[in-house]
């Protein structure tokens, strides 16, 4: 997936309630004081001004946490305590810059620790003092103007308007962030523990950030800004995987004129079955139709077996072309939802209620859409049951919008597409261009700064599986010098359980005896864009050789795995990232049916970061 330096810096950082607080600061100068009192006479002058340094940050931790603990509205009226926050950050960094400290900084066995709260000091004190005023005059703005255009549009020029500040100040937090994680890494174990903590929180803050700043960015182009555009808004489901999401169910219309939305009623894949198939390459067919077990037809239900976007959204434009209600209404895009992206809707604009009564909330639906739907309906109301949720949902997305959902939902649509729950693609290059930027375009690696491995999963079982098949990954680093060297453990369990897998109905468990409740899986690996995967090995489950291979011109390598009901299949690898790699290694990868993403990252075998 094509992004940005700082989208995808630490995507594997999980998505928190949103706050700004840093008590790890607390923690890591508790530890330092600790061990100044120990180095003598300086260390005694040397305590007593860390304990003034912890004294500043604890109140403005505590300022910050009240501040961040309300709302957006709460946010944008901020201005006013900002300053005495500052002051206790400027204060703190002061102090921990001094004489004393930077000559401790120089001592043997503590002095790398010290230098690394210094720069701590200083990440919170720019970060205050600079990105967050930016960021609050954003929400300002935001606050006091009309965004609302009429009850189901948006007014565009107040986005516009505080598009480019939002980039600004998102600019300097994600610096701030790249400089807090070049600091030295601590050497003493209770020190790195605190300071990894802190990585987490800042990068998580990073994220959020990120996320609606790039949402502003596309979101004119989006919602029709001088034009009128139409989209396919393609409903996915992971619990029939393909490398891009899952099997599409229905496909809506989206169209959208300066501001204002309409969503049309959306179609069942049966009603696209007469149109043919979707235009792919000679290698996709290769791959994932000769070669089989499951030999994709490439209709409709297939069109996200495509690792990145475009492709999809190339043959979603040809089968719409031969449709009666898409022959005189041209694409300009589309856009690929799965239930999570439509849970995470319902969060924000309110439960959806089902003609037979069933309430669906930000809890429920993905559940709901990927697995009880198939147990308690009939196979053939399962796609017009999806339809409705995804019409219903969409509609509400910018229906009745006020500066306190539009930040809602411009954070949850960037962290969406991190985790491809929500994709799109213009055929317009000039806003495609954007959307790339953005990161909302899923896409196999291409970036050597931010270095991933694609990982893409296709269900050869035709079932429901997904719903019960977890992945998990842990990624390490091993060697700093040279190009990044990183250890990989990509772990698929199948959850199901053999009583499961006898009682279940067949739609979910399979239509072939022989294969109910397996998980049947093709999987695709792409090395990072200037590196390499080596030495791949694998452990449970029966699995094909893994065999390196071209697709579209791109290498790859492919395998393919059938994991019995309670069992796992486990691959590990060895990755080389490109000597430009300026973040750490992430996986990309198809989503499943939560937000979690289940990577794990272990500490590094090597001394520098």
């Amino acid at each position: 997936m094509s992004q940005t330096n700082a989208q995808q810096h630490h995507r594997h950082r999980h998505h928190r309630k949103r706050r700004l607080v840093w008590p790890w600061i607390v923690g890591v100068l508790a530890v330092i004081v600790l061990l100044l009192a120990a180095v003598g006479v300086m260390g005694f002058q040397l305590y007593k001004q860390a304990k003034q340094v912890q004294d500043h940050e604890n109140n403005a931790i505590a300022m910050l946490s009240k501040l961040s603990s309300g709302d957006a509205e709460t946010l944008a009226n901020a201005g006013d305590a900002l300053p005495q926050i500052a002051q206790e950050t400027q204060r703190a960094q002061d102090i921990a810059h001094g004489g004393l400290w930077n000559t401790a900084a120089r001592m043997p066995f503590v002095g790398t620790d010290i230098s690394t709260v210094q720069g701590m000091t200083t990440t919170i004190n720019v970060i205050v003092q600079d990105s967050i005023p930016q960021f609050v005059n954003v929400l300002k703005t935001l606050s006091d103007a009309q965004i609302a255009n009429g009850d189901d549009g948006v007014n565009l020029q107040p986005i516009i308007d505080v598009a480019e500040p939002l980039k600004q100040a998102n600019v300097s937090l994600q610096q701030q962030v790249r400089d807090y994680d070049a600091l030295p890494t601590p050497g003493i174990s209770m020190i790195r523990s605190a300071y990894s903590k802190g990585e987490k929180q800042l990068n998580d803050l990073a994220d959020r950030v990120d996320a609606l700043s790039n949402t502003f960015q596309i979101l004119p182009a989006l919602l029709g800004n001088g034009q009128q555009r139409t989209y396919a808004i393609m409903a996915m489901t992971p619990s029939e995987m393909r490398s891009s999401g899952g099997l599409i169910g229905s496909v809506g219309e989206l169209t959208t004129s300066n501001g204002a939305v309409h969503v049309g009623d959306f179609r069942s894949n049966a009603e696209y079955l007469a149109y043919g198939a979707g235009d792919h390459s000679a290698d996709m067919k290769r791959v994932f139709t000769e070669e089989g077990p499951l030999h994709m037809s490439f209709d409709l239900r297939d069109l996200a077996v495509f690792p990145n976007t475009a492709d999809s959204a190339v043959a979603m434009q040809s089968i719409w072309n031969r449709t009666p209600w898409g022959q005189n209404t041209p694409l300009d895009g589309v856009i690929m939802v799965d239930p999570v992206f439509l849970q995470q809707l319902i969060a924000i604009n309110g439960n959806v209620t089902l003609p037979d009564g069933t309430v669906l909330t930000g809890d429920n639906t993905a559940e709901f859409l990927m697995n009880t739907v198939y147990q308690k309906y009939p196979e053939s109301e399962t796609d017009a049951l999806f339809g409705v949720v995804a019409s219903q949902t969409m509609k509400s997305m910018f229906s009745h919008m006020d500066m306190g959902k539009l930040y809602k939902t411009g954070e949850m649509l960037g962290a969406m597409a991190k985790g491809r729950h929500f994709t799109m693609y213009a055929f317009d290059e000039h806003i495609e261009q954007g959307i790339q930027s953005a990161g909302f375009t899923g896409q196999t690696p291409n970036s050597e700064t931010d270095p991933s491995v694609g990982i893409y999963l296709t269900e050869q079982n035709p079932s429901k599986m997904g719903w019960y098949i977890k992945r998990e990954a842990k990624i390490q680093r091993v060697n700093c010098d040279d190009g990044d060297l990183y250890h990989v453990e990509f772990m698929i369990h199948n959850t199901m359980t053999e009583d499961e897998a006898k009682n279940l109905p067949m739609y979910i468990t399979g239509n072939n005896s022989n294969n109910t409740g397996k998980a049947m899986e093709k999987i695709l690996f792409y090395a990072p864009e200037g590196g390499s995967i080596s030495n791949i090995m694998q452990l449970g489950g029966k699995v094909d050789a893994v065999k390196e291979t071209t697709i579209d011109g791109v290498n790859a390598y492919e395998t393919y795995v059938q994991v019995n009901p309670g069992q796992m299949a486990t691959f590990t690898f060895d990755v080389r990232v490109s000597p430009k790699a300026s973040a750490p290694l992430t996986i990309d990868q198809t989503p499943m049916g939560w937000v979690d993403d289940g990577i794990t990252y272990l500490d590094p075998k090597c001394d520098t970061k």
